[in-house]
């Protein structure tokens, strides 16, 4: 028999089944989507073959809702992963970046197992 405090314990320690948007890079979308002039406008995450190490990360926006997609809100912006590739980015963390040595989004992948230099591809 577990007690509430230890069932809160093992839920807590469970990684997340979805992609995990920092506040700062919310509020970094939220701004893009307000310039665009639209309301109807999501954060799409996929992952498509390419890059130098297999595997290659894509942020856009997007109206569309796809057969399977897994979407999350996150203060308001909704972040859309399809199918195929949440199993990839189950547990990922994107964040945004505006210093002198780093700028833009960044995605922090612990199902990468290899990432090249620029970030932007994994395998």
């Amino acid at each position: 028999m577990t007690t509430p405090a230890q069932t809160e314990s093992t839920e807590a320690t469970q990684a997340p089944s979805t992609v995990v948007l920092t506040d700062v890079a919310a509020q970094k979308v939220k701004a893009l989507i307000e310039q665009e002039g639209r309301d109807d406008l999501r954060l799409r995450v996929a992952v498509q073959p390419g890059g130098c190490s297999g595997l290659r990360y894509q942020l856009f926006f997007d109206e569309r809702s796809l057969d399977g997609d897994v979407v999350t809100d996150f203060g308001g912006v909704e972040v859309v992963v399809d199918r195929m590739s949440a199993p990839y980015l189950a547990g990922a963390t994107i964040d945004f970046a505006d210093r002198i040595d780093a700028q833009g989004f960044t995605i922090d992948n612990p199902n990468a197992g290899n990432s090249c230099a620029c970030g932007d591809s994994f395998s």
